[in-house]
């Protein structure tokens, strides 16, 4: 749209707009691909075991439940998923109380995990062996999130 457009004139004299033209794409100020050996640049979560635990379960929890129903295996993405968003909301908070709380909702999810996992192994949906991964794995992200939040408080 140029500056003689009918609606843009009317856009910025209704609402006292400021319309500036873009003359050249913005460019980055290191235009050269970052290579495999420098050091990634890292969220506060993405530093934490309990995230990446957290991440691997959610792969898990999808792969796992591919054959379940759809309510199961729906409730099952939402839990695990809510565990790894929890995790990460928690580590981007300052507060400790705020800290606490997400650690606290991230380790009810990943109990809801454990029940939805002993409820899809009752109705044989999957092998005993892969059940028993899952729970190892929800075990430690319960802990750890159990000791982030008690450190925090």
């Amino acid at each position: 749209m140029t500056s003689h457009d009918p609606l843009v004139s009317t856009l910025v004299s209704r609402y006292k707009f400021v319309c500036l033209e873009v003359r050249t794409p913005i460019r980055p100020r290191n235009p050269e691909p970052v290579s495999e050996s420098a050091s990634p640049v890292l969220l506060d979560a993405e530093r934490l075991d309990v995230y990446r635990a957290a991440v691997q379960f959610q792969a898990f929890a999808v792969d796992v439940m591919r054959q379940a129903n759809g309510t199961l295996r729906d409730q099952l993405d939402r839990a695990s998923a809510s565990v790894v968003l929890n995790i990460a909301e928690a580590a981007g908070r300052r507060a400790p109380k705020e800290k606490a709380h997400f650690y606290a909702i991230a380790r009810g999810s990943a109990t809801e995990c454990a029940a939805i996992l002993d409820i899809a192994r009752s109705r044989g949906l999957g092998t005993a062996a892969v059940f028993h991964d899952g729970r190892i794995l929800l075990v430690r992200i319960v802990q750890m999130l159990t000791r982030l939040d008690q450190g925090v408080r």
